[in-house]
């Protein structure tokens, strides 16, 4: 899942990121309004993350801008600003959620995981595939019962090999998905991921199938 940051807060910013990417997500991080609305345009972006009090504009502006596109991204406001105008306020313009500063990052992650299965219409259910086993919201996977401690960047190829299970994705898809700002994924790089993930699913009756011109498929072994 791509997550765009809206962050001015440096300390604030570093210690989202490196929450968010334990937790398996893929993170853009934009300082400002503007650059928050070049990746929103350059990416496929599941959820945003956005501090009102940005360097360049306020952050209602850059949602209004967002709502005004027709694009329906889960909003999760993140900021100082305290009372309940403040979160009518930006309710009314088209956030999903409202969370003040400071606040609890277990709950700011139990929110998102809430956002992510609303918007795309997905239970908490586990995606089992004989041995293996995925949590989508949890960003977890188990083989023969045992966690698979999986980089970010390989977790998010293994989901969206198993939510298409017997079809194939092709590789763009995938290096689209990957690439983060300043980062750009390519079609080498998406190889040696899938590469890393046949070995780790060595054991598990499954395999990542390459579909020479297309792309991969996950399917049952032998």
């Amino acid at each position: 899942m791509n997550v765009l940051l809206v962050e001015d807060d440096p300390l604030i910013a570093m210690g989202l990121l490196q929450a968010l990417q334990q937790n398996a997500y893929t993170v853009l991080h934009a300082p400002d309004g503007t650059r928050a609305e070049g990746l929103l345009r350059a990416n496929d972006i599941d959820l945003i993350i956005l501090d009102l009090g940005l360097p360049d504009m306020d952050g209602l502006e850059l949602l209004r801008w967002v709502r005004a596109r027709q694009s329906r991204v889960p909003v999760l406001v993140l900021t100082a600003r305290d009372g309940v105008e403040q979160q009518v306020l930006a309710l009314d313009q088209g956030a999903d959620d409202y969370m003040e500063k400071p606040f609890d990052l277990r709950e700011l992650e139990a929110r998102i995981r809430a956002l992510l299965r609303r918007s795309h219409n997905l239970s908490t259910d586990e995606v089992s595939l004989g041995a293996l086993q995925l949590s989508p919201f949890q960003r977890t996977a188990t083989l023969n019962g045992e966690r698979l401690e999986l980089p970010a960047r390989e977790y998010e190829i293994l989901e969206i090999l198993a939510l298409s299970a017997g079809k194939v994705v092709t590789k763009a898809r995938l290096a689209h998905r990957l690439s983060r700002e300043g980062d750009e994924v390519g079609d080498n790089a998406v190889e040696v991921y899938v590469h890393r993930l046949r070995r780790r699913l060595k054991e598990s009756g499954l395999a990542i199938r390459t579909q020479r011109g297309a792309g991969y498929v996950l399917e049952n072994a032998g």
